[in-house]
């Protein structure tokens, strides 16, 4: 049975990146039924580009009057692929993202090989993320699931993939059952781990894994990782991580204990290696003090942007 894929890009201020994104997409060996483009009020060109734009797979534009970030880009573009497009699976990417030909076609097979060999298909696939010049990109490595079993990690393997536990929104393959059952990202994380409490979520109590031949090229400006130069965003590194383990029941128990030990490790590495330590140690104290409070809720963060038309997509669980 032929599945319906539904590619969602989320995209701010960078028009000529979006422009490789969707040439990426649709040059693709498969492509997705509809493309949903979030242009969260870019000043720069990209809302002229997107009215002029007409290529090969229909396209669906939503333009906000506010820029609600990443993480409230992927929930509008996330609700609209469900909702209106009655997709199947959402493939979902940032506009510094550029798919390589066979990055649809590699996911769905190697999760359709999943399903055949586990009975049931993957929270979601996750392609393996390369810099512009061909390396591993290391701001997108990809969590293992710890304690899987021999039995799972094989597999994984058959399908051609790995098992994971979380990964970064950059060219994922979200089963939308899995969008329909636990809901959208979190709005209020505005940029930063909110691709990590939302993989998360959904991987919990159901497998996911990564797939070596579903490449997607992560254009950044520089090859590091996310604490290589995070200046001012470095609050929303540590608000939006304390939210994940304070707030979210996105991780076990066990799993917040390694991974909190994991961030004070990074942080403390990050701030002794910047040149700039005050403006970090500020974001760190700020961050800590507004991660004590409850991010709210996706109809609060976007009342007056954009109408939310389904509260079961709106949620999900918190701790």
């Amino acid at each position: 049975m032929t599945k319906n894929v539904v590619a969602v890009v989320v995209t701010y201020n960078r028009r000529e990146l979006l422009e490789t994104t969707l040439r990426g997409i649709t040059s693709g060996t498969v492509q997705p039924a509809a493309i949903v483009v979030v242009d969260n009020a870019s000043t720069d060109e990209t809302a002229d580009f997107l009215a002029s734009y007409d290529g090969p797979v229909p396209t669906d534009t939503i333009r906000l009057r506010q820029n609600l970030g990443g993480a409230g880009g992927f929930v509008v573009g996330m609700e609209r692929a469900v909702l209106d497009h009655a997709a199947d699976y959402v493939w979902i990417m940032d506009d510094d993202t550029e798919p390589q030909p066979d990055a649809l076609a590699a996911a769905l097979a190697a999760s359709l090989a999943y399903a055949a060999a586990a009975g049931d298909e993957p929270s979601f696939v996750a392609s393996r993320v390369v810099w512009t010049d061909g390396r591993d990109h290391p701001m997108n490595r990809m969590r293992p699931r710890l304690g899987a079993s021999e039995h799972e990690r094989a597999i994984a393997a058959r399908a051609g993939g790995v098992q994971i536990r979380t990964a970064s929104f950059v060219s994922i393959l979200i089963d939308a059952g899995e969008i329909r059952r636990h809901g959208l990202p979190i709005a209020d994380y505005f940029i930063w781990n909110d691709d990590l409490e939302y993989t998360a979520r959904i991987s919990r109590r159901r497998n996911a894994i990564s797939v070596e031949n579903s490449v997607a090229s992560h254009h950044t400006k520089s090859f590091g990782d996310a604490g290589a130069d995070p200046g001012a965003r470095f609050y929303y590194e540590v608000r939006n991580k304390v939210w994940v383990y304070t707030r979210s029941a996105a991780l076990t128990p066990w799993e917040k204990v390694l991974y909190s030990g994991a961030s004070v490790r990074n942080w403390t590495r990050t701030i002794a290696g910047s040149p700039n330590k005050r403006l970090l140690l500020t974001g760190f104290l700020r961050g800590l003090l507004h991660g004590m409070k409850a991010p709210r809720s996706n109809e609060q963060v976007l009342s007056g942007i954009y109408p939310l038309r389904d509260v079961r997509l709106t949620g999900g669980p918190v701790a």
